[in-house]
């Protein structure tokens, strides 16, 4: 598997996490303190989490079926981009157990 694959899958995590979270937090501005811009603030953020979270599931899906995921973990990290937080925790997660993997399928490089 390329490093490329895990790159755009972390890129993506991260981009689709600090979304959810600044919605989560409009949300809150919006409905429980009733900021008078937290409604403009969230119809923004939430449009594009919702592409972007798209873009994520692509290229969450593309990872797992190149890293020969099951199901269920295929499931767990789709849904990461759904929950706050999540995705930092998942994308870590996923980065540590993928990196070996990784470097094992770069090609070597010769020295002068």
């Amino acid at each position: 598997m390329k490093k490329s694959v895990l790159t755009r899958y972390r890129i993506m995590a991260y981009v689709t996490g600090v979304l959810l979270v600044a919605l989560t937090f409009g949300m809150i501005g919006k409905y429980a303190l009733d900021m008078g811009g937290a409604a403009d603030f969230t119809q923004v953020v939430s449009i594009a989490h919702g592409w972007l979270y798209v873009v994520y599931l692509i290229f969450a899906f593309d990872l797992g079926s190149k890293a020969k995921w099951p199901v269920k973990k295929q499931l767990w990290v789709l849904l990461a981009g759904t929950v706050p937080t999540a995705a930092f925790f998942v994308e870590r997660s996923i980065s540590r157990e993928l990196e070996a993997q990784v470097a094992e399928d770069a090609p070597a490089v010769a020295k002068a």
